[in-house]
């Protein structure tokens, strides 16, 4: 493999948040424009919340099929194919008549191109930043959170004033030029980067993740916080819409840009942290996502008790800043616990975890939306919260010491 030019890793870096800004982007522009779906196309909300849910658990059940891919073939192409399928099936969302295009675009299409995009990108930046680990994961991570701000809020204008189809045709379009450029940019890494180790076989990469008790303690976290977070993104602004009577544009705006803004915060300084404490404290990146989930909990609670939507934006911003704390470290510690010849396969198999869990929030939502309240089914994501956290305890306590010693 030649040689990386100066600074290719953080070019890397710079490429992949572009990418990963649209692939979240591509996510959230479904529930930016809801309400104006619903009206056009005459479906309620178990549809589309079953349309959610068909698009997080087609990307669960095939991120580990990714991530096992990526330790054995080009994650450069894996990348640049995966930006292709997602940004393809975004734009043919735009041309869906109905619930079944809905479910073969935007459920199969694009979920099925994104499973691909995160265990091949975030093994090519662990290797690249052995020493930066959690810092570059960490501004990968912030384009979560831009990506979902920015196109919450153009997908609601683009939608209000040209519909809501423009929406889907403008960020498809946008994501195939940028395969263009990952492809001309990006050097043609190998899935097994460390010509000094054996290539691993498929039964011995699986093996060494699935004997890790560490991994489940994280993974089935990874599933509760997925599940808060697939249900919350789905259903808040057409919550603020319904309860409150606020516009699609501001509902759109302030619950992501309140939400997300300070999960930046979160993100930046929770990375910066683990790495500087990482030296003395190994277990400090296991131990900030524990503290995240446990101190988000009780905000993610207010959020379906506020009286009024000042206070849901004020509950949003605390959640996620602990929700920032979380992401800081979401795969850096699990690095920590799985030797990088297996990353981006343990990285597909906790993805499967957590987006298989998490694929039931939306229907679930919709369901007690149309049958109780929504407000009720938003303020019990807490729970999720707190089981995480307490997975997360459990694997510090129990397991992370013999996990981390056997791949140093």
């Amino acid at each position: 493999m030649p040689a990386p030019r100066p600074c290719y890793k953080w070019e890397l870096v710079i490429l992949f948040w572009f990418a990963y800004f649209l692939n979240q982007g591509d996510r959230q522009i479904f529930n930016a424009v809801l309400p104006l779906i619903k009206a056009d196309l005459h479906v309620d909300d178990v549809q589309l919340g079953l349309v959610a849910t068909g698009f997080t658990l087609i990307y669960g059940l095939l991120v580990p099929i990714a991530g096992c891919l990526g330790d054995f073939l080009s994650r450069k192409w894996i990348v640049v194919l995966s930006l292709l399928v997602f940004s393809t099936g975004t734009l043919l969302t735009g041309l869906a008549g109905g619930i079944v295009g809905l479910v073969l675009f935007r459920s199969l299409t694009t979920g099925g191109g994104e499973a691909c995009y995160y265990p091949a990108a975030t093994a090519l930046l662990g290797h690249h930043h052995p020493t930066t680990r959690a810092q570059a994961l960490g501004i990968h991570q912030t384009a979560l959170y831009v990506g979902i701000i920015v196109s919450s809020w153009l997908a609601a204008f683009i939608g209000e004033r040209y519909g809501w189809r423009a929406s889907f045709y403008t960020f498809g379009a946008l994501g195939l030029l940028l395969a263009v450029v990952l492809a001309w940019r990006m050097q043609n890494d190998r899935g097994v980067e460390v010509a000094s180790e054996p290539a691993p076989k498929l039964r011995e990469v699986l093996a060494i993740v699935l004997r890790t008790p560490t991994f489940y303690c994280l993974s089935l976290a990874f599933g509760c916080m997925v599940f808060v977070n697939a249900g919350w993104m789905t259903w808040m602004p057409t919550y603020l819409v319904e309860r409150f009577h606020r516009p699609l544009q501001e509902a759109n705006l302030l619950a992501m840009l309140c939400h997300y803004a300070f999960a930046f915060l979160g993100v930046l300084g929770g990375s910066r942290l683990a790495d500087q404490l990482a030296p003395r404290r190994a277990a400090i990146r296991i131990e900030l996502k524990a503290l995240g989930l446990l101190l988000g909990a009780p905000f993610i609670a207010l959020l379906g008790l506020a009286p009024g939507a000042v206070l849901v934006y004020a509950a949003l911003a605390a959640f996620g800043l602990f929700r920032g704390l979380y992401d800081s470290n979401l795969f850096a510690a699990l690095f920590d616990v799985v030797p990088r010849r297996c990353r981006s396969s343990a990285t597909g198999l906790m993805l499967f975890f957590g987006f298989t869990i998490g694929a039931l929030a939306p229907v679930l939502l919709g369901f007690v939306k149309k049958h109780v309240s929504l407000s009720l089914g938003l303020s019990a994501l807490a729970a999720f919260y707190l089981a995480g956290a307490l997975l997360i305890f459990l694997a510090r306590q129990k397991f992370f010491a013999k996990d981390y010693a056997r791949v140093q």
